[in-house]
C-alpha cells in the first residue's frame, strides 16, 4: 500500500543527487579557455571586455575561463555581471620562468582547450634576450600540445610601454610573426592577435598596465580571433 510513495520518494532521491552530476557534466563539455600571462592579463580588464563578446556571440553557456587564479583585482564592471573570473596571471612573471618551471603543472590542474597569452615584458625588463624568450614561447607551445594535442594558441603581440625604450619589445614582436607561422598546424593552429599596432602610450594607466581604453583595444583584437576559435571548436 506504501509502495508508490516510496518509489516517488527514491525517484525524488535520484532527481535531486543527478542535478550536481548532471551539472558537473555540462561543465566538462564546455570548451576551455585560458587566459595566460603577467599582469597585463591578471591586473586588467580586457579578459572581463572579451567575456562580453562571447556573451554577445550567445557562446558564453559553451565556455568557461580556467586557470588557477579566480580574480578580479581591477574591480572590472563589465556588461556581464556573472563574468568568469579564472585566469592564469602572475604579474611580474617571467615567459621564461612559466615555460621551465609552471606550465606544465598549471594545464594538468586546469586542461585547456584554447590559450590565449601575451608574455615578454617582465623578460624586457630583466634583459633576457629576444631569442631566450622565443625559445620560452617554443617551450610552452611544446607543452600546451604535449597536453591537448589540439589546443588552439593565441599569441598577442606585446603591448608598448612608455617606461624606457620599446625597442626590445618591436625586436619580439617583429620575430613573432615567423616563429608562429613555423609552429603553427592544422591540428593545434597558432594565431597572431596584434595588441601593438595602434597602442599609443595613452593607453597606459602607470607606463605599463593598460587603462580602459588600452583594454579596450586589447578586446577588439583577442576577442574576434577567439569568437572564430570557439565557432571552430563547436562545429566539429
Amino acid at each position: 500500500m506504501h509502495m508508490p510513495s516510496i518509489l516517488s520518494a527514491l525517484s525524488l532521491a535520484s532527481l535531486a543527487l543527478a542535478g550536481p552530476v548532471q551539472v558537473a557534466e555540462r561543465q566538462a563539455q564546455k570548451l576551455k579557455i585560458m587566459p595566460l600571462g603577467d599582469s597585463i592579463t591578471e591586473i586588467t580588464c580586457w579578459r572581463a571586455l572579451v567575456w562580453d563578446q562571447l556573451q554577445a556571440a550567445g557562446l558564453a553557456d559553451k565556455v568557461q575561463y580556467v586557470g588557477s587564479q579566480n580574480s578580479n583585482p581591477q574591480n572590472c564592471k563589465p556588461t556581464t555581471a556573472n563574468w568568469d573570473q579564472h585566469h592564469e596571471g602572475h604579474s611580474g612573471w617571467l615567459a621564461v620562468d612559466i615555460a621551465n618551471n609552471y606550465l606544465t603543472n598549471w594545464l594538468k590542474s586546469t586542461p585547456a582547450d584554447i590559450v590565449m597569452f601575451m608574455l615578454g615584458t617582465n623578460d624586457v625588463f630583466r634583459g633576457k634576450s629576444t631569442n631566450d624568450i622565443i625559445a620560452a614561447y617554443t617551450k610552452m607551445v611544446n607543452i600546451m600540445r604535449a597536453a591537448n594535442p589540439k589546443t588552439k594558441i593565441i599569441v598577442d603581440l606585446v603591448i608598448p610601454l612608455s617606461l624606457g625604450s620599446n625597442s626590445n619589445i618591436q625586436a619580439l614582436n617583429a620575430r613573432i610573426p615567423e616563429w608562429a607561422k613555423g609552429l603553427n598546424s592544422t591540428e593545434s593552429p597558432i594565431v597572431i592577435a596584434d595588441c601593438y599596432t595602434g597602442y599609443s602610450t595613452s593607453m597606459l594607466r602607470d607606463g605599463v598596465h593598460p587603462n580602459l581604453d588600452g583594454d579596450k583595444l586589447i578586446a577588439s583584437r583577442v576577442g574576434p580571433l577567439l569568437l572564430d576559435y570557439v565557432k571552430q571548436s563547436l562545429a566539429k
